[in-house]
């Protein structure tokens, strides 16, 4: 089971995807686990007065989340995993399956190694740890970008990068945990 842990915008779904493809090209079967499945709803996120923290660590269902890791990591059948539609805005339940015989399980998301509690006791369930390394300035870009691309107007984006995704970003710089691996560069598409 591999991590691959940095900020919003900094790739971790590209270069999983594009690692899985890779993996598969060779004749190894691989499965991408967003922890973004995890997200809560924004019903949820309302009721617990946290619609302008999305993407927060507190905003995921981390017990579900560390539950699906820990049973795929001792499969005997396949397992449904949930995925994050962002056109949506919300995560679909048993969007996809993971069979046992699958041999590379690639775990993205932005809190996978971040040191606190209770995100921290994910680091005993990976074989291999990785963190992209992408600059505050660089992810500022990618996110105006994205929102963009999902039709929010100009205004809204960047507020919501300001007050967001940017302190959400520097959680997960500031508070790591030790990788195995740090790449840095241009993991988009």
């Amino acid at each position: 089971m591999i991590a691959i842990a940095g900020a919003p915008g900094s790739g971790k779904s590209t270069l999983a995807h594009d690692a899985a493809e890779a993996l598969a090209a060779r004749g190894v079967s691989a499965a991408v686990i967003p922890m973004d499945g995890f997200h809560y709803d924004d019903a949820v996120l309302a009721e617990l007065k946290l619609s302008d923290r999305k993407g927060a660590p507190e905003t995921f269902d981390f017990e579900g989340f560390e539950c699906l890791l820990k049973r795929l990591a001792s499969a005997q059948a396949a397992v449904a995993i949930p995925l994050f539609d962002r056109s949506m805005e919300l995560s679909r339940a048993a969007a996809a399956l993971v069979h046992p015989e699958t041999e590379m399980l690639l775990v993205e998301g932005n809190y996978l190694h971040l040191d606190e509690e209770p995100w921290r006791r994910l680091s005993t369930l990976f074989d291999l740890r990785i963190f992209l390394d992408v600059s505050l300035e660089e992810l500022e870009r990618r996110l105006n970008a994205r929102w963009a691309d999902h039709g929010r107007e100009a205004e809204a984006a960047l507020r919501w990068v300001q007050d967001n995704d940017l302190p959400n970003a520097r959680r997960v710089i500031n508070h790591r945990l030790p990788a195995d691996l740090v790449l840095g560069g241009n993991f988009t598409n």
